[in-house]
């Protein structure tokens, strides 16, 4: 692997990415999955795009633009955020004008990536995945969030005290959710609001109808701040929500209180 300083001569905002990732021994060991992510995603959107489902690449390249992001890879965040702004108000001659700017950058990225490995083989992708059907036998924390990146540095914080759980999107959340209802082991829910198939409001709309929202306490994780998007969740019974990117320090903090609003009311 090349000098981390290889990345910051070719544009990459490692200082910013410093303050999520702590040290650049996790930032180097997360690179793997958001390489896997970004190749992944930009052959979803382009799918999408040729399907003309704006609402659905609208959650894809919002994921997108949150990792890109959280690694300091600022121009295509900067891209990302444009074709996430144009697809929410379904403005589909900018996507077809731009979405070539959007694969474009997202090559370069994934050949800058491979460069600064090098053909590291230490550098694994190790997502942690439960069948919809699990029912939990220990303490967990359950994640929900179409991002692998999210998914994985929770565990990274969290799998040495709790079993941490994963669904990538909404439909896998409710079964989950659905196979642990009369289980009292989950301890605290981080949600993401824009996922595909289900989003984290149809999650949460589950969660109220089933009682479930006192018994699995749920604080939001995301990239959407916007106050429209805060008052909505808020007429769910959440804990807090927390937006993207995070690092470790705020992501235990709202664990820590997810938790403590379950044990207030047992």
């Amino acid at each position: 692997m090349k000098s981390i300083k290889f990345l910051e001569e070719h544009g990459v905002d490692i200082q910013s990415s410093m303050n999520v990732f702590g040290d650049e021994e996790t930032y180097n060991s997360t690179l793997g999955e958001f390489l896997v992510g970004i190749h992944t995603k930009i052959s979803q959107l382009i799918k999408l795009f040729e399907a003309n489902d704006l609402f659905t690449y609208e959650v894809y390249v919002h994921s997108m633009k949150n990792d890109a992001k959280s690694f300091g890879f600022k121009k295509l965040a900067e891209i990302a955020y444009e074709h996430e702004k144009k697809s929410k108000i379904g403005d589909l001659v900018y996507i077809s004008e731009h979405i070539n700017e959007l694969i474009e950058e997202t090559n370069k990225t994934i050949v800058l990536i491979q460069e600064y490995m090098n053909g590291d083989d230490n550098l694994k992708v190790n997502d942690i995945e439960v069948e919809a059907n699990d029912v939990f036998d220990k303490k967990t924390i359950l994640v929900i969030d179409d991002s692998n990146i999210v998914r994985n540095f929770v565990k990274r914080i969290f799998s040495d005290k709790y079993t941490v759980g994963v669904a990538k999107d909404g439909e896998e959340a409710i079964a989950v959710l659905n196979a642990n209802k009369d289980n009292e082991l989950i301890e605290a829910i981080l949600l993401d609001l824009k996922m595909p198939k289900v989003d984290g409001f149809g999650v949460l709309e589950y969660m109220r109808q089933n009682d479930l929202l006192k018994k699995m306490p749920v604080s939001i994780i995301s990239g959407d701040s916007s106050k429209e998007t805060i008052d909505r969740a808020f007429t769910y019974e959440i804990v807090d929500m927390l937006e993207k990117p995070f690092n470790d320090q705020t992501i235990k903090m709202i664990v820590e209180k997810t938790i403590m609003y379950k044990n207030m009311n047992k």
